[in-house]
């Protein structure tokens, strides 16, 4: 169980700090929030590659970390239509 929230967390910054990479702009937080979009984004990833049949995010591995980096910018990219629409 520790070892998976540890993988949870890697995982969620490698691809939270990917995502902010791949996208960089003017958006919240640190090393928590990065790591709580990376984490988001493997759900979202995962969803993704589960309906087109590419995968899943099942630990960190290749696949699992472009799909999480997949779906973390997805959720970027929401935000920031989010953010514009309501400025």
């Amino acid at each position: 169980m520790l070892g998976t929230i540890i993988v949870w967390v890697i995982l969620g910054l490698i691809a939270g700090f990917l995502a902010k990479f791949i996208m960089p702009g003017d958006d919240p937080g640190g090393l928590v929030v990065t790591i709580i979009i990376g984490i988001a984004g493997g759900v979202i990833g995962g969803f993704i590659g589960r309906l087109l049949d590419i995968g899943d995010v099942t630990g960190i591995n290749f696949v699992s970390v472009i799909l999480a980096v997949v779906g973390a910018v997805v959720l970027l990219f929401a935000y920031r239509m989010i953010k514009k629409k309501s400025a």
